[in-house]
């Protein structure tokens, strides 16, 4: 049922706005049909990326050229930076995360990809978020953007890490997106 999202996307074109899709992939608010058959029994690896492959061509594809960027791969890190155990990684491997981004592309190639996460401001993750995009960049996965959500508080972060949060990005030579904010 698109009804919904396409009000969203048709408000932000008639606003002349810079529309973000959030999010293609994420372990959390995932219905758990999506990784088991119809006997209940989790998926094959090939059985997960096709639909992982239908669910993005099908959403992607639906907006092609209206939306300009999708935040592709969401929250994929633990706190200690190390890829977190979803059911996307569990079935299909490490490589789900390039494979997304490789679907989004192929959807719709004019639009900006991106990964997105939280708490990139601490050191452990920042440092597992600069891993995986020189990484997916070095395999040659497309990726425009990395996406910090800035769940703030007035004590934290400090101007020091989020400077450094927004600082490792642009050396990644990937943008810097402040994809959520609040206080």
């Amino acid at each position: 049922n698109f009804t919904i999202s396409d009000q969203y996307v048709a408000f932000g074109q008639k606003h002349h706005m810079w529309i973000v899709g959030h999010n293609l992939v994420w372990h959390n608010q995932t219905p758990a049909w999506v990784f088991h058959d119809d006997k209940g029994k989790l998926l094959t690896r090939e059985a997960l990326l096709a639909r992982l492959h239908d669910h993005i061509s099908t959403v992607v594809g639906r907006y092609k050229g209206r939306i300009q960027s999708w935040d592709v791969v969401n929250e994929a890190l633990n706190e200690d930076g190390t890829l977190r155990q979803s059911l996307w990684y569990k079935i299909i491997g490490p490589d789900y995360i390039a494979k997304a981004f490789e679907y989004a592309h192929e959807a719709d190639p004019q639009a900006q990809l991106t990964y997105n996460d939280y708490n990139i401001e601490n050191q452990a993750k920042r440092d597992g978020a600069v891993a995986l995009i020189k990484k997916l960049k070095a395999e040659g996965v497309p990726i425009d953007f990395v996406g910090i959500q800035d769940h703030d508080n007035l004590t934290w972060p400090t101007t020091a890490q989020e400077d450094a949060a927004i600082s490792a990005g642009a050396q990644l030579g990937v943008k810097v997106a402040i994809s959520e904010l609040d206080i």
